[in-house]
């Protein structure tokens, strides 16, 4: 397993981790909790270190679930958790909270689900419309010298926002964005990549799967659960699957598995390579619910890309429909309760 430091810190992790939304078991449909650890022990065994979770995936079920899969072998992982985020029983986000008081109380009650001391990567999950950027930045490295977490970073920061975050930092720098970058979501990376770079800030890629679009296991007879956020057919603001998007994206998909197959590759292999060839991604997040699907997404660590690939695979997504440039919504959106991200 290949491995990455996030921008210029030394924190070095795999290039592939585990997101557990999907085994928090709201929001993703079901979950059974045995085979979410021994995905997560089969992940430890093919070379995953970073393991990324949150409070707000299922009510905390997920990081128990982490917590309960790492036991022992806590040293072999690193662990992101994030707070500011406020939700409902259903994990419904609600809205953000970033002020010090509400970020030590998510953190040491997500150490209490996890049962560890410390985390290795503590992430802001979302700003808040009150709280200024440097006030989060001090909020945020108190966490560090509390001891309760060796890094700190962010999720869903503009450009601007990282700018001004990360130059209020004084003791403890920004060291990650995580921000949601697939072959159908490039909204994020048009806009922070190149500051990420500026900065030395390293970017922690999630959806690269585009929410399980790009596994192979979605086809256009898949019925999503009522209570799946998907179900609708908006990703993240995006209308991928809607019904003047939907038929038209699964000949896309259809086109990405011929290419993928020709180079002996899953179309989830290629997806995974795909995001890890653009800079400044430091790794990039797989949902998995079970040992097959994390294992699979693992080999994709070894898989380089070809420039002629790249143009290929941007030559067959110039056919892709529902694509926006608009940013997803933040705060207490509509779009944000449908997501719960």
């Amino acid at each position: 397993m290949k491995s990455r430091c996030f921008g210029a810190s030394e924190l070095r992790t795999s290039v592939i981790g585990f997101g557990t939304w999907p085994i928090g078991g709201a929001r993703y449909g079901s979950s059974d909790d045995d085979a979410a650890i021994r995905a997560i022990h089969a992940a430890l065994d093919a070379g995953i270190t970073c393991f990324d979770t949150a409070p707000s995936y299922g009510n905390g079920h997920a990081e128990e679930v982490l917590g309960q899969a790492l036991g022992s072998r806590r040293s072999e992982a690193l662990i992101v958790t994030k707070g500011g985020m406020i939700w409902d029983e259903k994990s419904f986000v609600l809205g953000q909270d970033s002020s010090r008081e509400f970020l030590v109380k998510g953190l040491d009650d997500s150490l209490r689900r996890l049962g560890t001391d410390y985390v290795d990567l503590f992430l802001l999950h979302w700003p808040d419309a009150t709280t200024p950027m440097a006030q989060i930045s001090e909020n945020l490295e108190y966490l560090v010298a509390s001891g309760k977490t060796r890094a700190i970073g962010v999720c869903n920061l503009t450009a601007d926002q990282l700018r001004e975050i990360a130059g209020a930092a004084t003791s403890s720098p920004i060291v990650a964005s995580q921000v949601g970058y697939s072959l159908f979501d490039r909204r994020w990376a048009d806009e922070t990549f190149a500051t990420c770079l500026e900065l030395g800030i390293g970017v922690m890629a999630y959806g690269p799967l585009a929410h399980g679009l790009l596994t192979g296991a979605i086809t256009n007879e898949t019925m999503f659960d009522e209570s799946d956020w998907r179900a609708a057919g908006v990703f993240f603001g995006q209308p991928l699957l809607t019904a003047g998007n939907r038929d038209q994206n699964f000949k896309v998909i259809e086109q990405l598995k011929v290419f993928a197959s020709a180079k002996h590759l899953s179309i989830a292999q290629l997806a995974i390579a795909w995001v890890l060839a653009h800079q400044p991604v430091t790794v990039a997040l797989t949902g998995a619910r079970n040992e097959m699907e994390i294992t699979e997404a693992a080999k994709a660590s070894t898989i380089e890309l070809t420039e002629s690939d790249i143009q290929e695979i941007k030559q067959v997504m110039s056919g892709a429909a529902g694509m926006t440039s608009s940013l997803p919504a933040g705060g207490t959106s509509q779009a944000t309760r449908q997501q719960g991200e």
